[in-house]
């Protein structure tokens, strides 16, 4: 899959449609950013549709679909409206910056008696379904699965994006939006993503890898998040640790200790007695 006249070409699956939905070109040196979203629709078709609709007022560059197929709706030199009302790090109304892609997945679910419940009334299995904690809450909820299809898909796009204009970030609406919107969410491997993209050049790393002692520890706090990285702003990877939960600790970085339950992650040190 290529990138020409800022249109995608020749993958697998690849459909052209035009949405009336969008603003001007982008200024000199833009895009420089990707944001993430999900759909919370039905379908990949169904999205697709409504970001046609004149009277939608929304539009993304693609819909990705669960099985990976890619509609591309808004060239790339071209903003859509996807961002809405958005700031991050000082910028504010992300549509002027940024690429957006939208990602066929019902978004958080309702766990019912026969499965778990979109929004929109369909029922999904349990296989499709995981439990898991917002990076911007602090209750775990279920959450509609992204297959793999679909992720690598996504991968793959913002590989050629960045390698292409030379983007510099990757972001959830979630991010930009905190409060607002909620997606990707926690079922989209959001940070490896982005560190997959953004840091695929590993020739200048010179830290040598540190070493695992493992040794067991107990949780001191009523209440211990794990995250998917040493930093109170990384994702959780499970539900909060309660106290006197017993774990493995692996290794130690910047005042966390990386631990194994049942997943492996961060958790703050000082809440955690070794």
């Amino acid at each position: 899959m290529t990138i020409r006249d800022h249109l995608l070409s020749g993958g697998e699956g690849l459909q052209h449609k035009t949405s009336p939905n969008h603003g001007r070109e982008f200024g000199a040196g833009l895009p420089d950013t990707i944001i993430l979203h999900y759909t919370a629709g039905s379908s990949a078709e169904s999205s697709v549709e409504h970001f046609m609709s004149p009277s939608a007022g929304a539009s993304a560059h693609l819909v990705v679909g669960r099985n990976g197929g890619i509609t591309q709706l808004v060239p790339f030199n071209v903003t859509a409206w996807h961002a809405g009302r958005s700031e991050y790090q000082g910028r504010v109304g992300f549509n002027q910056y940024s690429i957006g892609i939208e990602m066929d997945n019902a978004g958080p679910l309702e766990k019912t008696g026969g499965g778990y419940t979109a929004w929109f009334g369909r029922v999904y299995p349990e296989s499709e379904a995981v439990k898991a904690v917002h990076r911007n809450e602090v209750q775990p909820a279920y959450w509609h699965c992204y297959p793999e299809k679909q992720i690598s898909a996504v991968l793959d796009i913002c590989i050629l994006l960045v390698d292409h204009y030379g983007i510099k970030t990757i972001l959830g609406h979630e991010e930009i939006s905190p409060g607002r919107k909620r997606d990707p969410g926690p079922a989209f491997p959001l940070d490896k993503l982005r560190d997959r993209v953004l840091n695929r050049d590993r020739s200048l790393d010179t830290e040598p890898e540190p070493e695992y002692t493992r040794r067991s520890g107990v949780v001191t706090a009523s209440s211990l998040n794990v995250r998917f990285a040493p930093n109170v702003a990384a994702p959780t990877v499970l539900p909060p640790l309660s106290q006197g939960t017993v774990l493995d600790v692996l290794r130690e970085a910047q005042g966390w200790y990386e631990v194994a339950v049942a997943v492996r992650g961060w958790v703050k040190k000082d809440y955690v007695q070794v």
